[in-house]
């Protein structure tokens, strides 16, 4: 097992991964940027050193400086979290050459799975299901008008090297396209330094169904079940919960080994997520593989009682899974609201400053992932996740319930969230029945943000 683990993020992502190390008994060293000197993260690691100015080019993406204190702290491990160098194969690369183990999936099986177009040619080799469109990536507007005109409009044009909901346009018509074209592979270039763009038929009202899976360096691969992340702004995930219950279980057992079968495909070792879209038909396909681990796998955790960090350890030391399959069992019901600092009634505009007051809420079932505590002043620099409120129960209904409760009590001062929004998504009959698709804010947020205002303007008249 590794002596000491360098945690190569930042916020809750890096005290999740701390402590991990920490139940294990394993030292942490801790980086940050200038403007995260008082993070949480920073005062509980074994060690933190300073790895540069707040932008994250030149601190938390500057691979050079990581290593280099990897190196001098005596780490022999890495851990990227997710975002910023999770999915990037040239570092998986250099952590091994620099002899500390990168705690993820080879630079080769990143480089398999990261490039979407490359993925999608490999998921169909292996018998995985994926959505009509272009074989491998599209040249340009022109190449892509033509293979438009074949699969039928609406389209989506994807970055290659997207994630996250970056790099993604829907075009309706062929004269949308080439500026679409254009502005998607821009900020593929701004965002991943890789415009190659790829194009799928878009599938209309789906839902997003991703699978958890766990492989480790003997050949074992196995899934963790299913979440349902359909409930997303703009490509960006808000609510998740797991298990999805639009799901049967001859459904979940199709999609699940389908899971497998792609892990498989990119020789996949370490943690990761197969994620497919689910049309109205039950008919599903795969979306794209995350090569880390994922913002809600908190849900898994609870639903399985499976610590997928400890995992991700534990395989990147090379131990086996010491589980099969059928040892994995569902118990429940588990929902993650993720809480942002953004003004929902400003467009989402990002809404960093000091919490000038916080309180989380606790109880039987609840969870909070967050490095926020009162008095800390929120950097602008980085993404909007403050924390992630998570509940479990033994069914859906009461998880909702108990999720409703949990935001009541959530208590943040001093920049607007989104907590507000996610509350009131809970007692939406769409949302209750469970039969949200991707579609649903984009069909109801101004609904659901008049409502958020009016809430407000009552409490502030009381």
């Amino acid at each position: 097992m590794f002596k000491r683990i360098l945690i190569a993020n930042r916020g809750e992502i890096a005290l999740r991964v701390l402590r991990a190390c920490r139940e294990m008994e394993i030292e942490t060293v801790a980086v940050y940027s200038t403007a995260d000197a008082e993070a949480l993260h920073v005062q509980l690691a074994t060690q933190s050193v300073c790895i540069g100015p707040p932008k994250a080019a030149d601190s938390y993406l500057n691979q050079s400086a990581l290593l280099t204190v990897a190196r001098a702290t005596g780490c022999d491990a890495v851990h990227p979290g997710y975002g910023f160098l999770s999915e990037n194969a040239d570092f998986a690369d250099a952590c091994a050459e620099a002899g500390s183990k990168f705690i993820g999936p080879s630079g080769s099986a990143i480089r398999k799975a990261g490039s979407k177009a490359a993925a999608c040619a490999l998921m169909k080799a292996a018998g995985v299901p994926t959505v009509p469109g272009s074989n491998g990536p599209v040249a340009d507007a022109d190449a892509a008008l033509k293979i438009a005109a074949e699969v039928g409009y609406p389209v989506l044009l994807k970055a290659s090297a997207g994630g996250g909901g970056r790099g993604i346009r829907k075009v309706n018509s062929p004269e949308e396209l080439p500026a679409a074209f254009h502005e998607a592979s821009a900020e593929a270039v701004a965002c991943f330094g890789d415009g190659t763009m790829y194009l799928e038929k878009f599938v209309q009202n789906p839902r997003h169904i991703e699978f958890q899976i766990l492989a480790d360096s003997q050949g074992h691969t196995i899934h963790l079940f299913d979440r349902d992340c359909s409930v997303q702004r703009r490509n960006q995930k808000l609510i998740e919960e797991a298990p999805a219950r639009c799901l049967t279980p001859e459904l979940r057992q199709e999609m699940g080994a389908a899971a497998v079968r792609a892990a498989q495909a990119v020789g996949y070792e370490n943690a990761g997520t197969v994620e497919f879209l689910l049309a109205e038909d039950n008919q599903f396909y795969f979306c794209e593989m995350n090569t880390r681990v994922q913002v809600e796998h908190g849900v898994t955790e609870m639903v399985t009682g499976i610590d997928i960090v400890r995992q991700q350890i534990r395989i990147a030391a090379g131990l086996p899974l010491g589980m099969k399959q059928e040892d994995v069992k569902l118990s429940g019901h588990a929902i993650e609201c993720r809480v942002n600092a953004e003004d929902p009634e400003a467009n989402f505009r990002p809404c960093p400053g000091t919490a000038s007051f916080v309180y989380f809420p606790g109880g039987t079932g609840v969870r909070i992932d967050s490095g926020l505590y009162s008095g800390y002043i929120l950097p602008p620099y980085y993404d909007s996740l403050v924390a992630k409120v998570l509940v479990h129960a033994p069914t859906r209904l009461e998880a909702i319930r108990r999720m409703r409760r949990a935001l009541e009590e959530l208590t943040i001062e001093g920049f607007p969230t989104n907590a507000g929004l996610s509350h009131l998504i809970l007692y939406h009959p769409d949302y209750v029945r469970g039969v949200c698709t991707t579609a649903f804010l984009e069909n109801h947020l101004q609904e659901l943000v008049d409502w958020d205002r009016r809430a407000a303007e009552s409490e502030a008249a009381k």
